[in-house]
């Protein structure tokens, strides 16, 4: 594993260096231990901070070897992967906070599917995530700031602070 070092903050949250992509998607592999049915994650960072590299890590960990592409023009991708299934999203090109709503997306969020989240701030009305993940552009690499909003966030961050 490529990470440097995860911290754990005052309030809780986990801190690291992300020094190459190499280490964003292991840090995604190691987030894929975390998922269960209803799982949210929600992702935040600037455009090329990592986000959908960090989601591809994920998946890898899952064990899916597809493809996997931002779905930054199509809004979501789907992902039927044994006992999970799973949705990518990405609000960034979203008009309005209220659009995801429009397109039939709350649905995805009320069961027990998966849902992770980029540009979660475009959308009102999100229901909490259980973790959010936050990426920065530093030097050649990346910051991560991960944080719990839930009792399984609390439990996945305790399992990746060990």
């Amino acid at each position: 594993m490529r990470i440097d070092h995860l911290a754990r903050d005052a309030d809780g949250s986990l801190h690291g260096v992300l020094p190459d992509e190499a280490a964003t998607l292991a840090l995604g592999q190691r987030l894929a231990a975390c998922l269960q049915p209803g799982f949210k994650i929600y992702l935040h960072g600037d455009l090329g901070a990592g986000k959908t590299t960090l989601v591809r890590g994920l998946l890898r960990g899952l064990g899916y070897a597809g493809r996997v592409k931002s779905p930054t023009f199509t809004l979501v991708e789907t992902y039927n992967l044994s006992s999970l299934y799973l949705y990518h999203f990405d609000f960034y090109r979203m008009r309005s906070s209220e659009e995801w709503r429009d397109a039939g997306f709350r649905e995805a969020f009320a069961g027990d599917s998966v849902c992770l989240v980029e540009w979660p701030e475009k959308a009102a009305g999100l229901p909490a995530p259980d973790l959010s993940v936050r990426l920065e552009h530093a030097d050649a690499g990346r910051l991560a700031q991960l944080a719990a909003h839930s009792p399984r966030g609390r439990s996945c961050l305790q399992s990746l602070a060990d």
